[in-house]
């Protein structure tokens, strides 16, 4: 998993691309897989806006090293 997150190959970035395009696909075409709503096509993209500008982030969060956070203390210089 760390790989996927965090790899830099071109593996894992036509990975991380694919796992993106079909995660939009599925939330752009949701109301049509669930069946008991419908959307309108512009609320449609902003969904699938939003929640392609919240997934990217979250990635890179879970993709981070435990290690090399660093707490801040306040006033003091380090």
């Amino acid at each position: 998993m760390d790989g996927f997150l965090t790899g830099n190959e071109w593996q894992w970035r036509l990975l991380r691309t694919i796992a993106q395009g079909v995660t939009g696909v599925v939330i752009a075409n949701l109301d049509l897989i669930v069946g008991f709503c419908l959307v309108d096509p512009p609320v449609r993209a902003l969904v699938v806006a939003l929640v392609m500008a919240v997934l990217s982030p979250v990635m890179a969060v879970l993709g981070e090293d435990d290690e090399g956070i660093e707490i801040p203390h306040g006033g003091e210089t380090r």
